[in-house]
């Protein structure tokens, strides 16, 4: 199957079996339809991504390509991913961004949704679709693992969540496929994709976690990808569950929120945190785990700019007190 747009040269597209698993994804991903924006890189997962699209819904998304500037070659990889959208006809938008110092990994990330979330907005976009595949799935869930994670966090990669720190949908159809499928698909194309030098850096976790999972042979990443699966499922319960316990054990005025906890912990837990954030916190999981270790205990304690103390059986939640100067 060969994709051509008028001037290009010939570019073999995925495989047919691909190209359906590709559509059934993102339909159950996208039921509300119209036209998305795709986020290419450059690298074989992206590209991956931007020929299944190609196949599968032909003039139904544009592309953005993020040129950080933190490399030498960013520009050029713009370039590549430009160059081969124009090949195909393809809508395609460079997009630079500024990423301050200190950590850059997460600065960088944080500036790449910024902008292209407001790129998406801006073209009519109702969604933007990220290349992330089931090897990225499986790392996550180990690194969460190490760090002690819950139940959400082992739920790793969503297949469909909203952009950090934004709202628009945010997709991820390739989450059931693998890196060597993405790989094949690209050279399969006769397409050379880009090669992140930092995807080879052991000072990152992902790095390491990766080689570490490709080394051990008693710990597959399918088994890794079905337990991340299977938390994700327990996370969608524990918060069906928060839902009705806030319903049937919470009264809410306009600055308390008070709650009589009946629910396991796991419950609770999702529960002060949604009072936390309503009150216009924005709880972190140990803090948010120490605040209700103290509440248990019948102590108070203050997170994110909110109250918490217990009181004849209930949790009060209200804003911390305005500071007056000296």
């Amino acid at each position: 199957m060969k994709t051509t747009a008028p001037g290009s040269i010939a570019i073999e597209g995925p495989p047919r079996g691909a190209v359906d698993r590709f559509a059934r994804a993102l339909t159950a991903l996208w039921p509300e339809g119209g036209p998305i924006g795709l986020a290419v890189s450059g690298g074989a997962d992206s590209l991956s991504m931007l020929l299944l699209a190609h196949a599968a819904i032909p003039g139904g998304f544009e592309v953005a390509t993020v040129n950080h500037g933190l490399r030498a070659a960013s520009a050029g990889e713009c370039r590549m991913v430009h160059g081969l959208c124009a090949q195909l006809a393809i809508p395609c938008n460079v997009l630079a961004v500024e990423v301050v110092a200190g950590n850059l990994q997460a600065n960088a990330r944080a500036a790449r949704y910024r902008a292209l979330e407001g790129w998406a907005r801006q073209h009519g976009l109702g969604a933007v679709a990220t290349a992330h595949q089931s090897d990225d799935q499986a790392e996550t869930f180990l690194m969460r693992l190490a760090r002690g994670s819950g139940v959400a966090g082992l739920a790793a990669i969503r297949a469909r969540g909203t952009v950090p720190d934004g709202d628009m949908p945010l997709l991820r159809p390739l989450l059931g496929f693998t890196r060597e499928e993405c790989e094949g698909i690209v050279a399969g194309a006769g397409l050379d994709p880009v090669r992140d030098p930092s995807n080879e850096d052991q000072r990152f976790d992902r790095v390491r976690m990766r080689q570490w999972l490709a080394a051990s042979p008693l710990l597959s990443a399918e088994a890794v990808r079905a337990s991340a699966a299977n938390c994700a499922d327990a996370a969608d319960a524990l918060r069906w569950a928060a839902e009705r316990e806030w319903a049937e054990r919470v009264e809410q005025g306009d600055r308390e929120i008070r709650y009589r906890p009946q629910a396991p912990r796991a419950i609770a837990l999702l529960v002060a945190e949604r009072a936390v954030r309503q009150l216009g916190g924005q709880p972190r999981g140990t803090a948010l785990a120490d605040l209700l270790d103290r509440l248990e205990s019948g102590q108070g304690g203050n997170l994110a700019g909110v109250m918490a103390r217990p009181k004849n059986g209930e949790w009060i939640f209200t804003p911390e007190p305005e500071r007056r100067p000296a």
